[in-house]
């Protein structure tokens, strides 16, 4: 049997009358205070290395700082009075470290590290309003809750509506497909001398959980750039690494048998109840169900790079988060009663990496991707945008002559270690790159290469150096469409 790839289910539904209440609760208090400060709850997710951290410590820095961003009205009409950052408002909710990225982005040139838990940072922005009923009450003022978390996370919910048996049997089959079976093999070969019904033993479960975890690590690695990984924690543990409720995998599970008592079957299964109750179920009440607006960063150009089996696995995996979203229009009752998302921007990442001229292209490609998936969340009444953007631009663009053919190229230094055909870089030397051309037709992603493959070259790049003022400043990190990105999510808030 095949695992259901592509369908959009209905977001998952509350297991309990208890976590309704509760989120309702939650919702009421958040409008309380919403009445008093107008408070606007941003979700920043997006799968590995799509770069959630890079876009939030861009955005909070071109904002701080009075960045360049003509596309985002309120900025570009001179309306921001100031934007600052106040102290974290979720006192059991670690900081966003802000600072520290950004020392890590100008002092030491590189990335600052992958988004591995929840994480938040309230942004105020006090403004000058456009209209004039806003204007005789005074400035306006808007706190924007940023909300950073792993969009493997998300990709966990829809087990709340799943028992250890289904998911066994999806699992197994999307370890079976040819893109993933020899790097499952490891595990599977160890499935298959297991017998699920034999006595529980903790060395036999940590060994299989271990191999299966290997199998999702292998699945993510540059050369296969596969999306579809759940259980999202088993490759972010945090400080749950080694427990049992993340010391399960999927069993071979004969059709019409239950579990006996005490053994290895029940055992999986318990565990994989726990790690949906004090794992799964608390992330969605806690975070995900109070976000007003969301953001999914998208590496497209690793998928590409990967090839077609990697492109899909990117598709089922954003269908798969998208359905765990709840789109819809708010009223002021319902965003007191339900928080829904009434907004939602797919952003593919990484537009440096290619030439201008390509990221219509590259914007295609992304809308084809999340095509079955918007087509939902517009109908229950979201706006849904697709954008190509580089929350922080490492490249610069050029022509280079080569063999009597001018060639649009971008200028960037590699990271150290990164590699093209026989060449290594050092991550000191600049080069001049030209990454190919993407399909003018976005279906071509999908169809494995008729004759020569596409000469398509995406290597990674190190941050920008920055200019400074006669007086020393630094000026703000350059982008590609970040402001954009600001007007569809925040800026009717700002009139």
């Amino acid at each position: 049997m095949q695992p259901d790839r592509g369908v959009i289910r209905p977001l998952i539904k509350l297991t309990s009358i208890a976590d309704g209440t509760l989120n309702a609760f939650d919702n009421i208090v958040d409008g309380a205070q919403a009445l008093a400060m107008p408070n606007l709850r941003l979700g920043v997710t997006g799968l590995s290395r799509a770069g959630k951290t890079v876009f939030i410590t861009a955005l909070v820095h071109n904002l701080v700082h009075g960045g360049r961003l003509p596309l985002f009205q309120i900025a570009a009409e001179g309306r921001i009075a100031r934007a600052f950052l106040q102290p974290q408002p979720d006192d059991t909710v670690p900081r966003f470290d802000y600072e520290a990225h950004v020392n890590t982005l100008l002092d030491e040139r590189i990335w600052p590290q992958s988004t591995r838990q929840v994480s938040e940072l309230r942004l105020t922005v006090e403004y000058e309003s456009a209209t004039f009923m806003k204007i005789m009450l005074g400035r306006g003022t808007l706190n924007l809750d940023i909300v950073d978390y792993p969009g493997e996370w998300l990709l966990d919910l829809p087990l709340l509506n799943k028992n250890f048996r289904t998911w066994s049997r999806e699992a197994l089959a999307l370890a079976s497909e040819p893109a993933r079976k020899g790097l499952a093999a490891p595990w599977l070969d160890a499935l298959a001398k297991t017998d699920p019904q034999t006595e529980a033993d903790e060395t036999q479960a940590r060994d299989l959980a271990a191999r299966f975890t290997a199998y999702l690590g292998a699945c993510r690695d540059d050369d296969y750039a596969l999306s579809l990984l759940p259980p999202g924690r088993f490759l972010m543990p945090g400080d749950m690494e080694g427990s049992p409720a993340l010391t399960f995998c999927p069993l071979d599970l004969a059709d019409g048998t239950s579990a006996k008592r005490g053994s290895l079957a029940a055992m999986m299964e318990r565990r994989f109840e726990a790690y949906k109750k004090h794992v799964v179920r608390p992330f969605f009440r806690e975070h995900f169900a109070r976000l007003d607006r969301q953001i999914v960063l998208v590496d497209a150009l690793s998928a590409l790079n990967a090839g077609p089996a990697a492109v899909r696995d990117l598709e089922a995996a954003l269908a798969g988060i998208l359905s765990c979203f709840r789109p819809g229009r708010n009223s002021w009752l319902s965003h007191i009663l339900v928080h829904r998302i009434d907004r939602i921007l797919f952003a593919a990442t990484k537009a440096d990496h290619l030439h201008h001229t390509d990221h219509d292209r590259l914007e295609a490609i992304l809308a084809k991707l999340v095509e079955k998936a918007v087509a939902r969340a517009e109908f229950a009444g979201a706006e849904v945008e697709v954008s190509a953007l580089a929350a922080i631009r490492a490249t610069r663009e050029a022509q280079v002559r080569e063999a009597g053919v001018t060639l649009p190229t971008i200028l960037g230094t590699p990271l150290p270690g990164e590699r093209l055909e026989a060449e290594t870089y050092d991550g000191n030397s600049e080069i001049a790159l030209f990454p190919g051309d993407l399909p003018d037709d976005p279906a071509a992603i999908y169809e494995p290469a008729q004759g020569p493959a596409p000469d398509l070259r995406f290597i990674r790049f190190r941050p920008p150096k920055l200019e400074r003022t006669a007086e020393g400043l630094t000026l703000s990190l350059p982008h590609i469409r970040l402001d954009r990105a600001l007007q569809f999510l925040v800026g009717d808030k700002l009139a």
